[in-house]
């Protein structure tokens, strides 16, 4: 990755930015406790009302029977893969190549749990009904992540979706939902968070991503599932005497944020349809699928560094803070919509494609 300190201090010095909610600083965590009572109890090793009852809240969100907050949707994911390979009695589990637990966890799956990954199709695209069906060896579990963040936030169809979750269930195969951006999604897919968890066995959702709370996680599905997932979470160090700070912060930008997905998702649409008219600048999906996608130039980092740093000084809106090479001397950045684009200036927002667009 190029991050060169030219471009990092040059979007940090920017006063709007393109992507996110806004600075991840302390007033977030401030924001969040304004209106808490001082005298709210904190939750002690996962018991208490202020952790029970969000738990409680979000499970009935996602349509499941039961919910476990984790501080970490790293471990949450381990734990629920770890549950469905002991009901099975089959360590072998399969998800997409670029799965997070693939290339961003350290092989925590071989390493802490012995457990044996088989990678569905190939890295550029999804995983599909095909690559299942072809499988060389029983698994216990198949991870979809809903989108596929590695490849611009691409999505099956919702009918793809239905007939993997049927043939899962029809084969003993446990599914679980990577649903790190689920809330994003919806409004793609016209479905609400209840009808795609149904197909899924088990879901595991993010409270700073799409929401922008500080962290935490919860992992949801039936009574004996979650069960085993508290049992996980304890063995993992996930029981922190007090996880309260996390809960708080994210239930409350849950209420804030999740009626906006729709808003994110239109912004989204406009800004790639915007960078996919400059000359030599692309975005993948073409048509973004949620809120985030990925932005492609044509030239490399070194190239295109100094352009973005100049639109930033000159536009006070900053694009990205980073710049990924590609293959074939391109490169890119990841853009996720949130609060913040709506706080650009309609002057400086048409400011910077004119630039980009030079």
């Amino acid at each position: 990755m190029a991050n060169s300190n030219k471009l990092k201090d040059s979007f940090k010095k920017t006063t709007y930015k393109l992507s996110q909610h806004g600075p991840r600083n302390a007033s977030v965590l401030k924001e969040a406790f304004e209106a808490v009572d001082g005298d709210l109890e904190s939750d002690i090793y996962g018991d208490g009302a202020v952790i029970e009852n969000f738990q409680d809240k979000i499970a009935a969100f996602l349509g499941k029977e039961t919910a476990v907050f984790f501080p970490s949707g790293t471990m949450a994911q381990q734990a629920a893969l770890r549950i469905w390979a002991d009901e099975k009695g089959n360590k072998k589990i399969a998800y997409h190549p670029l799965s997070h637990l693939e290339i961003h966890e350290q092989n925590a799956l071989k390493e802490l749990q012995s457990m044996e990954p088989l990678l569905l199709g190939t890295a550029e695209r999804l995983l599909t009904m095909d690559d299942i069906r072809n499988l060389s060896e029983p698994v216990s579990c198949i991870l979809i992540e809903l989108p596929q963040r590695e490849i611009g936030g691409q999505l099956p169809s919702f009918a793809e979706l239905e007939e993997i979750s049927a043939y899962c269930r029809n084969n003993g195969i446990r599914l679980h939902l990577d649903g790190a951006r689920l809330w994003e999604v919806t409004p793609y897919y016209q479905k609400s968070e209840k009808e795609i968890c149904a197909l899924f066995d088990s879901v595991y959702v993010s409270f700073y991503k799409g929401l922008g709370g500080i962290a935490g996680a919860i992992l949801a599905g039936g009574e004996d599932f979650t069960a085993e997932a508290k049992i996980w979470k304890r063995r993992y160090g996930g029981d922190l005497i007090s996880l309260y700070p996390y809960i708080v912060s994210a239930d409350y930008y849950f209420d804030k944020r999740i009626g906006k997905m729709g808003e994110y998702y239109e912004a989204a649409k406009d800004l790639a349809h915007r960078f996919n008219a400059c000359d030599g600048v692309r975005t993948v999906p073409e048509v973004p699928v949620s809120n985030m996608f990925h932005v492609y130039f044509e030239k490399s980092a070194e190239a295109i560094e100094p352009i973005l740093a100049k639109i930033h000084a000159e536009t006070g809106v900053g694009c990205s803070g980073y710049l990924q090479e590609k293959p074939g001397g391109a490169c890119g950045f990841e853009l996720s919509v949130g609060d913040a684009v709506a706080e650009i200036p309609v002057a400086s927002l048409d400011q910077v494609f004119e630039k980009l667009g030079e």
